[in-house]
């Protein structure tokens, strides 16, 4: 049974940073891309980050280039997300998944398992 569990969400100030980290068991997620996506109340789930293979790619939804690194330790069998300036806008559940494939999809029927997912809460 593969199961990922994140980890490092909380609540922090505008301007500030988080760390998240998603754990991956039942599936050596080193054969698998995997991804970040958001959920804010009221609105859909959004397409964060995410991260071949390989560690060779990575894709990055608009609203968070140049603010979020993904990155993995296929050793540890973990992938996390570095969020640097943080604004109130960012305020969501953040789940990760593992991918069906190796390609850093954007679309989450490209990956097939889920974690519970770990709330971040910016404050203004």
């Amino acid at each position: 049974q593969v199961q990922l569990v994140e980890s490092g969400g909380g609540l922090v100030q505008a301007g500030g940073s988080l760390r998240l980290s998603c754990a991956a068991s039942g599936r050596t997620a080193t054969n698998y891309a995997m991804g970040w996506f958001r959920q804010a109340p009221g609105k859909e789930r959004e397409f964060v980050a995410a991260i071949s293979k390989a560690d060779s790619y990575t894709n990055y939804g608009d609203s968070v280039k140049g603010r979020f690194t993904i990155s993995r330790d296929n050793a540890k069998n973990t992938v996390y997300l570095q969020m640097t300036s943080l604004t109130p806008e960012d305020t969501a559940v953040y789940y990760c998944a593992i991918g069906i494939g190796s390609i850093p999809s954007t679309n989450p029927f490209h990956y097939d398992y889920w974690g519970q997912g770990t709330q971040v809460t910016v404050s203004s």
